[in-house]
Order: C-alpha cells, then sequence, then structure tokens
C-alpha cells in the first residue's frame, strides 16, 4: 500500500515507451537494484547503503513520516526494556525495519534479545517484528500487551523523521541514453504523488482493484495521512545518522555518503 502514490496513476496511463514496470515485492526490487536487472526503485533505504558507489537518490522522494508510521512495529509481550535475552521474531519484508530495530533495542536501549527470522509471531516468541499489512491488520487485533511503533522511538530519540525507503538509483541510468528518461519518469512520479494527495478516493479505487487489501477501508484512507513523501533536509539528516548506526554495529560495511540524481 505504502507506493500506491508512486504508481496510481501509471495504473491508468502507462504510455511511456522508454520505462518497463517491473511488478514484485520489496525484496525482489531490492535485489534488481542490486544485481543490475532493475534501473530504480523506490526501495528500502538500506539498499543504498549495501552497495557503495553504485547508486544515487531521488533529491525530492522517499517514504517517511512524522513520529507515528502504523505499519512498521514491534508487537510484544513484555515492556520493551525487558526483551534482553528474550526470542524476537523479525519479518524479513524489510532489511532497513530490521535494521531500525536492532539500533534502537541495542543502541537507544543496551538490550541483546535472541533474534530469529519469520514472517509472524509464533508461539514462544517474546515479540515480533510486523510490516507493512501485517502490522495494520496486528494493530486492528490487540493480542499483544505493548506495540511500539519504529517510527515514533527514532524520531524520540534523535529528534528527526526517520526514512524508511527512498527512491535508488543505479549510475549505470545517468548515462545520455537513458537519463532524460529517468527524469520524465521521476518528474511524472512527483506529479502521481500530487494527484493522489488530490484524489486519496479514487486513486485508491484504481489501486485496490489491481491490488487488494484485507483492511477496512476507511482505515486504508486514513494511512495516507501519516506517509510523508518530501525528501527534506532534516530527512536526509537523519538518513545519514541511520548510516552511521549501521556501519557501527556491522549492519552494513560503510556509512556512505549520500549522493543524489
Amino acid at each position: 500500500m505504502v507506493c500506491a502514490p508512486f504508481f496510481h496513476d501509471f495504473l491508468l496511463d502507462r504510455n511511456d515507451d522508454d520505462v518497463d514496470f517491473v511488478d514484485g515485492p520489496p525484496s525482489e526490487h531490492c535485489a534488481g537494484l542490486k544485481n543490475g536487472s532493475i534501473h530504480l526503485s523506490p526501495a528500502s533505504s538500506i539498499v543504498f547503503a549495501q552497495k557503495p558507489g553504485a547508486f544515487v537518490l531521488s533529491p525530492s522522494l522517499c517514504t517517511s513520516c512524522s513520529f507515528e508510521v502504523r505499519s512498521v512495529k514491534l508487537f510484544s509481550k513484555f515492556p520493551i526494556e525487558d526483551l534482553s535475552g528474550r526470542q524476537v521474531r523479525l519479518s524479513s519484508q524489510s532489511q532497513t525495519s530490521i535494521a531500525l530495530l536492532r539500533i534502537l533495542l541495542e543502541q537507544r536501549y543496551g538490550i541483546k534479545p535472541e533474534y530469529v527470522s519469520g514472517v509472524a509471531a509464533e508461539e514462544g516468541d517474546a515479540a515480533c517484528l510486523l510490516i507493512g499489512d501485517l502490522a495494520l491488520e496486528e494493530n486492528e487485533r490487540h493480542r499483544f500487551a505493548y506495540a511500539y511503533d519504529l517510527a515514533t522511538l527514532w524520531q524520540e530519540w534523535q529528534g528527526l523523521p526517520f526514512v524508511f525507503g527512498a527512491w535508488v538509483v543505479s549510475k549505470e541510468a545517468l548515462v545520455p541514453g537513458l537519463r532524460p528518461a529517468l527524469e520524465r519518469y521521476l518528474e511524472r512520479t512527483e506529479e502521481s504523488i500530487e494527484k493522489f494527495r488530490r484524489d486519496v478516493s479514487g486513486s485508491l479505487d484504481r489501486w485496490l482493484a489491481k491490488y487488494p487489501v484485507k483492511l477496512p477501508r476507511p482505515l486504508v484512507e486514513d494511512y495516507y495521512k501519516v506517509l510523508d513523501y518530501r525528501f527534506t533536509q532534516e530527512r536526509k539528516d537523519s538518513l545519514a545518522i541511520f548510516f552511521k548506526f549501521a556501519a557501527r554495529m556491522g549492519l552494513v560495511g560503510v556509512a556512505p555518503e549520500l549522493e543524489f540524481v
């Protein structure tokens, strides 16, 4: 759902012979960027740091929020301060969110749980990181005693909004033969976001017809009120800080300097 504002307008009009769309989950897009089969994508922001020097970023587009994001949460049976040594399941859907949770737990709270991989909480887990629709659905179930919004925890700690996703662009797309198409596409994407903002209901009608979700429509529409797609300077500063923490913990090799199209 998070990408609906980026792409809804292209469902109505894909009249652009210079662009091939690749449908698939975020994990595939991230892998495609790193193996060179995709030139650009609204990817998990940590991808930029996983292959230093290979990418640039859109200077104006990202996926962020102010405080609560709602769709990236740690659901827990215990207070977060009591999770050291306990089993915490990490959803494999977002490498950025996994890194963020580890940074928060280990650097902010000074605790070290036992991390296990998976999609949803299993019996015996003390806590589980859920992403996207699964997190939004769990919000409605109220099965856990505690729920922590990772964007809120980061902003309380660093005083900056967190950047979950960025438009990552392969430097191979900056050659003269491809760059004009790249720049036109990014301009059209910004226009798509503006159209979504002006008509959320109509835009979602098109999007949900192709990508339905098991959530009440009012909840879906309300979700977009917390998302912000503007890559402001404070968000760029926040991303740089995130990369420094990730490098310090060995989650990426180095903290790269941010480069832009």
